[in-house]
């Protein structure tokens, strides 16, 4: 893969580059940060490092690595993050989720993490599944305890958590939502990513909700590009986002065309951060979904724009 080449490259460029998740939140420029998840098999771990060698061409301020659906590929997510931030020298934010773990595994992986140098966390819950052993003996049921649990034992850690523009699917309420974002603030959470919004004046409203509830941490605006029209009722079931008519009718048009739709969801995903970038959202992180490829059109798409 060319791979110690390029990380001596990468390694270069982010030599001034700040560690923790904050630091780089910021500075005040625009920070396009990217999402990745670990392979479940290792035989598909070379792919996963491909794309993510592609990212760090494109010199992001930070990438994430997911702990797998319930814990699903979790053991790969350690070795995916040292990577990134040993071999790359990419700032690596190492997703951790508690419904699965028990106190002493959530230990020994913060530790293991801090051996590799990493020093931001994305603490979740995770997905809870109905009967499982693992869950029977967990001890984090929500992600502020999670949180709680890092700073308690390893605080250096920088924590980041998420929060839910069109709320959580479990909350009864916006209001309800926006509480248990306060406790994630109250128990050490120092940043906030959002989930995937594809209607920028939602986000804009959130934002207003969370500062008027008292809630100051820094929030990263996440953004996922769709490139395949099967794609959008998967993220829909998912997330519960909401998809305006703008976006319904650019889908519509060119579904029958893979290429021009892909083409033209890049371009949306492009004008969303230009408008989001236009009314001072400059921390954008985007769910690439191991696509190195699309990560570098978005990239070549805004141009001069990520040099505000």
């Amino acid at each position: 893969m060319g791979l110690k080449f390029n990380a001596d490259l990468c390694a270069q460029q982010t030599t001034d580059r700040a560690m923790k998740i904050t630091e780089i939140l910021s500075n005040k420029r625009v920070n396009l940060s990217y999402e990745f998840f670990p392979p479940r098999r290792d035989s598909s771990f070379d792919s996963v490092l491909a794309a993510a060698e592609t990212v760090a061409g494109l010199n992001p301020a930070f990438v994430s690595i997911t702990y797998g659906a319930s814990g699903g590929a979790s053991h790969n997510t350690v070795r995916v993050a040292d990577t990134v931030k040993n071999d790359l020298g990419i700032t690596t934010l190492a997703h951790l989720t508690g419904a699965t773990l028990d106190e002493a595994e959530a230990l020994g992986i913060l530790r293991e993490l801090k051996g590799k140098g990493i020093e931001n966390i994305l603490a979740l819950r995770g997905d809870l599944v109905a009967g499982s052993e693992s869950q029977r003996r967990q001890s984090f049921h929500h992600a502020s305890e999670l949180i709680h649990f890092i700073k308690q034992h390893e605080p250096n850690f920088c924590v980041g958590a998420a929060c839910y523009p069109e709320g959580h699917v479990e909350s009864r309420d916006k209001k309800e939502d926006i509480l248990y974002l306060k406790l994630k603030q109250d128990f050490g959470a120092d940043f906030l990513t959002s989930q995937m919004f594809f209607d920028n004046n939602i986000f804009y409203n959130f934002m207003y909700r969370l500062r008027d509830a008292g809630i100051t941490i820094p929030v990263v605006a996440g953004i996922m590009p769709i490139v395949s029209y099967e794609q959008i009722k998967k993220v829909g079931g998912l997330s519960g986002s909401n998809f305006p008519a703008s976006f319904i009718n650019i889908a519509d048009k060119f579904k029958y065309n893979p290429e021009a739709f892909r083409t033209a969801m890049i371009n949306y995903t492009c004008t969303q951060i230009i408008d989001l970038i236009a009314n001072g959202v400059t921390n954008i992180h985007i769910y690439t979904m191991n696509r190195g490829e699309t990560a570098e059109r978005i990239h070549h798409n805004l141009g001069a724009i990520l040099s505000i």
